[in-house]
């Protein structure tokens, strides 16, 4: 069994955070790119949660091949640390100077699966932390006409059986499907497992299949983006804080009386 896993690299989402509580967090002269040359990238969270659904699968007796692939100028940190986890082969695709939206990121992924042998399960992450939008996956599936499962906190494979746990607003969703499919995975599936020292020292020495969209058969058509930015900024941020002092019942009196006159109570 085949299992890709789709990972992108982002920039720590904790460290844009603090920077943008700080006001230091602040945009290019192009309008669009925020100048971040301070803050570290790693790995997108979901797809993080990604691979450990894929470890759980193999964990569970199923004997699988598994793949990292990401998209990126550099991606090699991220998939490192995928091969680190327990991949057992890490692919680097360089978009070159392309600026991809969805679909042809969508594009790239389905032209590597079909020049790669295909795939038997593709994993991904819900979303990515830096766009939030969690439309690849879905592109994806329909591209491979795969079956999507999205959401799951938990997959497992028997046979060419795939059975997903999904999370929906009414509680847990099982639903059954025939291989190949895609799953994007939630982070209700756990905390993803850290890879030992040992297998940290053997990654550095993995070295990744390096992809690009012409050596996949993709033209100008397919990478064109159909969705553009064109413009971000930064919300300001503004925070009131006032600390209340005296007794424990003090205290709430005050909070009290305050809430009162705001007429929250």
């Amino acid at each position: 069994m085949r299992i890709v896993v789709c990972v992108k690299e982002v920039l720590d989402p904790n460290a844009v955070n603090n920077y943008a509580l700080a006001g230091k967090l602040t945009i290019g002269a192009d309008g669009r790119t925020p100048e971040v040359a301070a803050v570290p990238r790693l790995i997108n969270g979901y797809d993080e949660q990604a691979m450990e659904a894929a470890l759980c699968i193999r964990d569970a007796g199923v004997d699988c091949r598994i793949v990292a692939v990401s998209i990126g100028a550099d991606p090699k940190n991220v998939l490192k640390h995928c091969a680190a986890l327990g991949a057992d082969e890490i692919v680097a695709i360089a978009p070159g100077a392309n600026d991809l939206d969805g679909n042809g990121l969508a594009n790239i992924l389905a032209a590597y699966v079909r020049n790669s042998g295909g795939a038997d399960l593709i994993l991904c992450g819900r979303q990515a932390s830096d766009d939030d939008q969690g439309v690849v996956p879905i592109l994806l599936a329909e591209k491979l006409g795969m079956p999507v499962a999205p959401l799951a906190r938990a997959a497992a494979v028997s046979g060419k059986t795939l059975t997903v746990t999904r999370v929906t607003p009414d509680g847990d969703e099982v639903v059954e499907a025939q291989l190949p499919a895609v799953v994007t995975v939630s982070n209700e599936i756990g905390v993803p497992r850290f890879p030992s020292a040992k297998a940290k020292m053997a990654a550095r020495k993995m070295v990744p299949v390096e992809m690009t969209p012409d050596a996949l058969g993709l033209d100008a058509s397919a990478l064109k983006a159909e969705v553009v930015l064109t413009r971000q900024f930064v919300p300001t941020v503004q925070g009131n804080c006032e600390f209340l002092t005296g007794s424990p019942a003090e205290v709430v009196q005050q909070l009290l009386a305050k809430l009162r006159a705001d007429k929250t109570l």
